[in-house]
């Protein structure tokens, strides 16, 4: 989630390239497949900067013959994938997004508060396991979709990321990094004056996608995963409404 102010910023990067990797089957799958995505609601607490979202029922059975639901929502409510054009005027938007992007291996790591800094730091990275592989997907575990639903949720006391930590984690060479909070930069009210969303630049510049608002991710903390990301293809959009699934796979690198 960011707010919105009027930037001229540019500074995509490219996509990286990472090697295809073995698929699931190729190793021991170890539990089933677990949705990681808030259900959609208009009741549930929504970014204080975006319209609050709306579905409506424009016809029902049984005075009409069919159930037609319309929905009207910004696309980075809920859980969404941020794309790259979201943050940087030349980046590609969400249909450029290569499709190797929105699956494969990944890990899961569980990360509490350091001290009343809420900050995730590259030592908070470097000391979670299981250890990254190059093109993994990274979820990031703090406990905050326990708020999910409620004003604080949107408050500023959710953790966010260093930018030397995001910059750490593109030199690592993952893929893209998702987590429980609404945004992986500082929340509102410790931003200083200028805040230009200095992780998601790191990040999407250099072609890592940010997937916010994540659940259900205790069950598969500190494991490798196996992810699949299935955002809305939207022509133009600077990001998309996601369901987010993953299953824990065995430890050992694929043969």
């Amino acid at each position: 989630m960011c707010d919105v102010h009027a930037f001229q910023r540019k500074g995509w990067k490219g996509w990286p390239r990472f090697e295809v990797q073995a698929p699931a089957s190729a190793q021991r799958v170890q539990g089933p497949w677990i949705d990681l995505s808030h259900v959609l609601d208009a009741q549930d607490a929504w970014p204080p900067v975006f319209p609050k979202p709306r579905f409506s029922r424009i016809s029902s059975m049984p005075e009409h013959p069919l159930n037609t639901t319309e929905m009207q929502m910004v696309c980075h409510v809920g859980t969404h994938i941020d794309a790259p054009s979201h943050i940087l005027q030349d980046g590609p938007s969400f249909e450029q997004v290569p499709l190797d992007r929105l699956h494969g291996a990944g890990v899961v790591w569980r990360i509490r508060a350091v001290a009343t800094a809420r900050l995730i730091d590259v030592a908070d990275l470097q000391r979670a396991r299981p250890c990254l592989r190059p093109g993994d997907i990274v979820f990031i575990d703090t406990d905050w979709a326990s708020h999910w639903g409620s004003v604080h949720y949107f408050g500023d006391d959710h953790m966010s990321l260093t930018v030397a930590a995001a910059q750490w984690l593109v030199d690592q060479g993952i893929k893209a990094l998702g987590v429980d909070v609404p945004t992986p930069d500082l929340p509102l009210g410790h931003r200083p004056e200028g805040f230009d969303w200095p992780v998601h630049k790191v990040l999407l510049g250099n072609g890592r996608l940010v997937i916010e608002n994540l659940a259900n991710l205790r069950p598969l903390a500190n494991q490798r995963v196996e992810v699949m990301a299935h955002a809305l293809n939207i022509r133009g959009s600077d990001g998309a409404p996601a369901r987010i699934l993953a299953r824990r796979v065995d430890d050992a690198p694929a043969q």
